[in-house]
C-alpha cells in the first residue's frame, strides 16, 4: 500500500503571535509534518495545547526567548530527536527528528540559518562570519547523511538567478552574494541532496518564498527571494509528487514575511 507524506516548512516569525495563521494553515492544507523556524519562543511558553488540539500530538522544539527557534510538529510519531549546537552558540537553529514513512524511518533536519547582517564581508561583519561558519558546520553534518533524509528550513540564501527578483541588483546584497550562493551549493552537494523545489519548478521560472515587509504592496512589486528550501537525498527524489509555495499565506492578516512551502512524497 502506498504511503503519502506531506511535509511543510515555514518561517513563522513568532509562533505565539501568529498562532491563528498556523491553525489556519494546518486546517486548510493538512500537512503530516510542519517544520517552523524563527518561533521566537522559549520552550516553556510554546503553544503545545493549541497545536495538539489541531491534531499534532507529536511536537519537538528548540527555542529561546525572543529570537530564532525551530519546531517540528507531526501527526506521526517523532523519534531520534537531535538538537545540534552550532558555532558554540546557544541560539536554537536546528532540530532533527525521525518519522515513519513507507515502512522505514525518514530523517528530517529543520534549520534556521543565520541571516548574516547587512555587509557581505566577514572581516568587518561578525554576523556574516557567523553565517559562513554555520554553513561550514552544516556541511560537515550533512556530509555524514544516512539515507533517507530531508532537509528543510529558512536557509537565508537564494542560490540561483531566478530565485530573486533581480540577480544583477542583488549580487552585493546578503542572501544572494556569489560567496553565499557557492557555499550553499557546497552544503547541498555534501549529502548529496536534490533541490526538491527546483526539481519540480523549472529553473527558468521565478520562484520566491519571502517578500519584505518594507514593500507597500508586496504582491504588486513582487520583489521576492527564495530563502526557504526543501532538499532530499537522491533515492527520495522520485517519490516527490508535488512542491508548492503557499503564496496566499503571505497575504493573510498580520502575516509572516515568508510563505510556507509544502511537498508531498509517495512511497
Amino acid at each position: 500500500m502506498t504511503d503519502r507524506l506531506k511535509i511543510a516548512t515555514w518561517n513563522i516569525n513568532s509562533v505565539r503571535l501568529r498562532m491563528p495563521l498556523v491553525e489556519r494553515f494546518l486546517q486548510t492544507y493538512e500537512p503530516d509534518v510542519l517544520c517552523l523556524q524563527e518561533t521566537k519562543c522559549p520552550d516553556a511558553n510554546f503553544p503545545f495545547a493549541a497545536l495538539r488540539k489541531a491534531g499534532y500530538q507529536n511536537i519537538e522544539i528548540n527555542g529561546q526567548k525572543g529570537y530564532h527557534g525551530v519546531a517540528t510538529l507531526s501527526r506521526r510519531p517523532l523519534t531520534g530527536v537531535e538538537r545540534k549546537r552550532f558555532c558554540d552558540k546557544d541560539d536554537s537553529r536546528h532540530i532533527a527528528t525521525d518519522i515513519p514513512f513507507a515502512d522505514r524511518n525518514l530523517r528530517i533536519h529543520n534549520f534556521y540559518v543565520p541571516a548574516g547582517g547587512d555587509e557581505p564581508d566577514a572581516n568587518i561583519n561578525e554576523k556574516f562570519r557567523h553565517k559562513l561558519d554555520f554553513l561550514n558546520e552544516m556541511e560537515d553534518l550533512l556530509g555524514a547523511t544516512q539515507f533517507p533524509c530531508v532537509v528543510v528550513g529558512d536557509l537565508n540564501i537564494a542560490p540561483y538567478e531566478q530565485d530573486v527578483w533581480s540577480s544583477k541588483k542583488l549580487t552585493r546584497v546578503v542572501s544572494h552574494t556569489p560567496l553565499e550562493r557557492e557555499r550553499l551549493e557546497d552544503v547541498r552537494k555534501a549529502g548529496p541532496f536534490v533541490d526538491a523545489m527546483r526539481t519540480h519548478i523549472p529553473m527558468e521560472e521565478k520562484l520566491y518564498t519571502w517578500w519584505s515587509y518594507r514593500a507597500r504592496d508586496w504582491k504588486a512589486s513582487n520583489k521576492g527571494r527564495r530563502l526557504d528550501h526543501i532538499w532530499v537525498t537522491p533515492p527520495l527524489a522520485p517519490k516527490i509528487v508535488d512542491v508548492t509555495v503557499i503564496e496566499e499565506a503571505r497575504g493573510w492578516e498580520k502575516p509572516s514575511d515568508h510563505a510556507p512551502v509544502l511537498t508531498t512524497l509517495e512511497g
